[in-house]
C-alpha cells in the first residue's frame, strides 16, 4: 500500500494552535497521497507534501520560517530516495519560496549533493528558481518570536519546528523530504540536521525513509535518522526503531526530538519526546490518521 506521512515539527505548540497545525498536516499528507494515487513516485509525493507545509505560514519552513539573529532568513532543505541512495540538499541558503524544490534540483543535477550559502542561491538561480524578497516570507509571528528570544523571554526553539515527509510508492520505493528555517535567533551560517545526510533526512529501500525534527545539533551528534534505519535493518519494527533511536538521543545528548519512518512494506513509525509533534498520514486506499504526539 502506498502512503505518505508528514510532520509539522517537534516542539511545544500551544493548545489553541494545535488544530491549525493538524489541518496543515492533513492537507499536506493528502497532497502526497494524491501524487501516489496518480502513479507518482515516493520522492514526488514527499516533495508535494512538503511544498504545502512550506507554503503554510504556521510552520517553520519557507513562508513563515524563523529569523536569524539579524532578522534574516536562511533555509535548510534536503531530499533523499531509497533507490540508489540519491540525495540533494541546500543549507544556510538565501530566501526562496520552496527550498525543497531546490533540494530536488540538486538531486536531479547529480554533480554534488549539498550546496551552502550563496553557492546554494547561485545554483538555484541557474536552475531557474526566482529568489524571494524577505518580506514575502517573513511573518509577524516570526518577528515576534525573534524579539522574545533576543529579550531572553523565550527559548530559541520553534513551537512547531522543522517540517518533513516520508513516503512509499506502489513499487515499494521509499523517499524522504525535510525543510526548515532552523532555530530562532541562530547565528548567520548555522546549519542544522535537516540537510545533513543520515541526520535529519535518510532514505534506503533496504530499511526506511526517515525525517527528523528537534534540536539539530543533538540530532546530528547521533546521526538520528540513519540510526533509526540501522535498527530496522537489525529486525526492529519502524515504531520500535523510532522509540529506541529517540531514547538513545536523550541518553547520549539530553536532546529531545521527533521522527517519522516508513519502510518499503508500508510499516510506519511515529514518535516524539517533545510535548507536541503534529503529524498526519494518508494512504492511497483513502485511510487517514493524524495526531499531535
Amino acid at each position: 500500500m502506498a502512503l505518505v506521512i508528514v510532520h509539522g515539527g517537534a516542539g511545544d505548540v500551544p493548545e489553541d494552535r494545535i488544530p491549525r497545525h493538524l489541518d496543515g498536516c492533513r492537507a499536506a499528507a493528502r497532497a502526497g497521497a494524491a501524487v501516489l494515487g496518480a502513479g507518482g513516485s515516493a520522492l514526488d509525493a514527499a516533495i508535494a507534501a512538503v511544498v504545502l507545509l512550506e507554503d503554510d505560514p504556521v510552520f517553520n519552513a519557507g513562508t513563515g520560517a524563523c529569523l536569524t539573529r539579524e532578522g534574516g532568513i536562511e533555509m535548510d532543505a534536503a531530499v533523499m530516495e531509497g533507490t540508489g541512495l540519491r540525495f540533494g540538499g541546500i543549507c544556510a541558503a538565501p530566501p526562496f519560496k520552496n527550498p525543497i524544490r531546490i533540494a530536488r534540483a540538486v538531486l536531479d543535477d547529480g554533480e554534488h549533493i549539498l550546496f551552502a550559502g550563496e553557492g546554494a542561491g547561485r545554483f538555484a538561480r541557474e536552475k531557474g528558481f526566482e529568489p524571494a524578497a524577505l518580506e514575502e516570507l517573513r511573518t509577524q509571528m516570526a518577528v515576534h518570536r525573534l524579539e522574545e528570544v533576543l529579550a531572553k523571554r523565550a527559548e530559541p526553539g520553534w513551537a512547531g519546528g522543522t517540517v518533513g515527509a516520508v513516503a512509499v510508492d506502489t513499487s515499494g520505493h521509499v523517499a524522504a523530504a525535510t525543510s526548515t528555517g532552523g532555530m530562532v535567533g541562530k547565528r548567520t551560517g548555522r546549519v542544522g540536521d535537516t540537510p545533513l545526510i543520515g541526520c535529519g533526512t535518510w532514505a534506503d529501500d533496504r530499511s526506511v525513509a526517515a525525517s527528523a525534527t528537534g534540536h539539530g545539533e543533538n540530532i546530528s551528534r547521533v546521526l538520528l535518522s540513519r540510526a533509526a534505519a540501522d535498527l530496522v535493518q537489525t529486525g526492529r519494527s519502524p515504531q520500535e526503531a523510532a522509540q529506541a533511536a529517540l531514547a538513545h538521543l536523550l541518553e547520549r545528548t539530553g536532546g529531545r526530538a521527533g521522527i517519522i519512518l516508513v519502510d518499503p512494506a508500508g510499516r510506519t513509525g511515529i514518535h516524539t519526546t517533545t510535548r507536541t509533534m503534529t503529524w498526519a498520514r494518508a494512504s492511497t486506499d483513502g485511510t487517514e490518521h493524524a495526531g499531535d504526539r
